[in-house]
């Protein structure tokens, strides 16, 4: 899953990242958490051939402009008749989201990319929520997450954007942490991705995958990071306790590692 994760590029950047042509201005975001508002890029209309934005995985015919979204994180349905009573979605399952009614229409009609420069995931023990990590590229920069946009239409009358990321079996960089993670596309593959006006679900079901090996870097950290309150720089930085009982003698009681979850 991925509960938490962090955008803190500055605009500029994300906006050539993610193709868009410009962003507004804000502040870098170390905490996201879910029900705030978290950035997404989708495909906007078709665009005239030889426009300033490049984007060569298209050809010129079907050449289209990206547009920014603000939306909450926490997906919600278009047939849901009370919120009070429906989880929060704010993961989806690839496996199944195209099949899934809370997903479906979502899956086939707006599919997002979600910028971001890294995510927190908690180890579990004995069911519980335990030692948390910063995941990271480990080259740095920018990766985008697989996301879903739906448009809910309150009962007073008003529309709210809600979106969710998507999740895949963790590969193995990951999995001795949770079993779960964020589906990566990969910028070659975001004009694909984004592409809902021609291509359904089924072609894009290869790009629901876990990252390639090596790509992220899981740095253990304190847990400042389980409260949204905790919003600074110090919730990412590398937790010495953790580090200090890696490099413990070999044959030493792993048990003890119990030491330093919370």
């Amino acid at each position: 899953m991925c509960g938490r994760f962090a955008l803190t590029a500055t605009p500029d950047r994300a906006a050539a990242f993610l193709g868009l042509p410009e962003l507004e201005d804000f502040p870098p975001r170390y905490n996201i958490a879910p029900t705030q508002p978290v950035l997404m890029a989708i495909a906007g209309l078709p665009r005239a051939p030889g426009s300033n934005l490049p984007d060569s995985n298209l050809p010129d015919s079907n050449l289209q402009d990206r547009q920014p979204m603000l939306v909450r994180w926490g997906l919600i349905p278009a047939w849901v008749k009370d919120t009070r009573e429906f989880p929060l979605l704010f993961n989806a399952r690839s496996e199944g989201a195209a099949q899934k009614a809370s997903f479906r229409a979502a899956m086939r009609h707006r599919r997002a990319l979600v910028p971001a420069s890294g995510f927190y995931e908690w180890r579990q023990s004995g069911g519980k929520r335990g030692q948390p990590y910063w995941v990271r590229p480990k080259h740095g920069g920018l990766v985008a997450f697989a996301g879903l946009i739906e448009t809910y239409a309150e009962p007073g009358g008003s529309e709210m954007d809600t979106g969710a990321i998507l999740t895949v079996n963790a590969n193995a960089d990951i999995a001795h942490i949770h079993d779960r993670m964020p589906v990566v596309i990969d910028p070659q593959d975001f004009a694909r991705w984004l592409d809902c006006r021609t291509r359904e679900p089924r072609d894009v079901a290869d790009l629901l995958r876990p990252a390639q090996l090596d790509f992220f870097d899981a740095v253990p950290v304190s847990d400042l990071v389980n409260k949204v309150a905790n919003t600074g720089t110090e919730i990412q930085e590398r937790w010495p306790e953790l580090e200090k009982a890696r490099r413990r003698k070999p044959g030493a009681d792993d048990c003890q590692m119990s030491l330093f979850q919370q």
